[in-house]
């Protein structure tokens, strides 16, 4: 079957707006163009579009999967049982979360007791499971699972209060670095205070800390499209910045 991009729209339950934009920066081509100028699509791009739309769904960027797909080392059927997997994991973050409101749902109807850790667990769960599903292979490959598994025991033992100070913390780092960047200098005070904080929320993920291991993770963010992409979101540039804040602040600097 062929389709318009009214039609393949309605199919897979996206606007043609966003379909025209996946043709203009060339992630989503149609089969044709026929004679009175109209976009074709075919089955072929019909399979492209439902991978693209699963990746998108796993916070993929637009430009990471325009890469993955056009890999030549990409194999469609592989990535539907990546994605299958990937699902499942997102559906057990859910349901988690949802158990957990259930309970305070039952506490507040006065039903049961629950303890702040378990208010926070549901949470605390899935940082865990987001975290191995996007990067769980690379990371484990790089620091090994003994170092992942003391990692993950750690943050389901966090109080309340560092749950709390976690966030904050991530939330800091972010808007800290936004500011350094625009400096221009990884070298200068806020960069510098950008790769302290990063420091202090890797110490809650870590049950210890070495300079080296926190160079050789900012180093990944630059190598691994994946994190580059979290960090250049809003401004490119980003991860390569904050790598050579840490490596200056660390004294890994090449």
């Amino acid at each position: 079957m062929e389709y318009t991009v009214q039609k393949l729209g309605e199919l897979a339950g996206v606007s043609t707006r966003t379909l025209r934009y996946y043709d203009e920066i060339g992630i989503l081509k149609p089969a044709r163009i026929n004679s009175s100028g109209y976009r074709i699509y075919g089955e072929a791009e019909v399979d492209q579009l439902q991978q693209i739309l699963f990746y998108r769904e796993l916070d993929v960027s637009l430009e990471s999967i325009k890469k993955i797909i056009a890999a030549p080392s990409f194999d469609s059927t592989n990535a539907l049982k990546e994605h299958r997997e990937k699902l499942l994991a997102k559906r057990a973050q859910l349901d988690k979360l949802i158990a957990n409101v259930d309970k305070t749902l039952a506490v507040a109807d006065g039903r049961m007791i629950m303890s702040n850790n378990e208010k926070f667990e549901g949470f605390k769960q899935k940082m865990i499971d987001d975290n191995e599903a996007k990067y769980g292979k690379e990371i484990r490959e790089k620091y090994g699972d003994e170092q992942v598994d003391r990692s993950n025991k750690k943050i389901k033992g966090m109080s309340e209060e560092q749950y709390a100070e976690i966030e904050k913390l991530g939330k800091e780092v972010v808007t800290t670095l936004a500011e350094a960047f625009a400096t221009g200098d990884p070298a200068g005070e806020l960069a510098q205070k950008s790769a302290d904080l990063h420091r202090k929320w890797l110490s809650f993920y870590w049950d210890s800390y070495s300079k080296e291991a926190h160079a050789s993770l900012a180093q990944m963010y630059v190598d691994d499209e994946r994190f580059t992409a979290y960090y250049d979101s809003k401004q490119p540039g980003t991860a390569e910045f904050l790598r050579d804040a840490v490596h200056i602040y660390t004294g890994m600097k090449k």
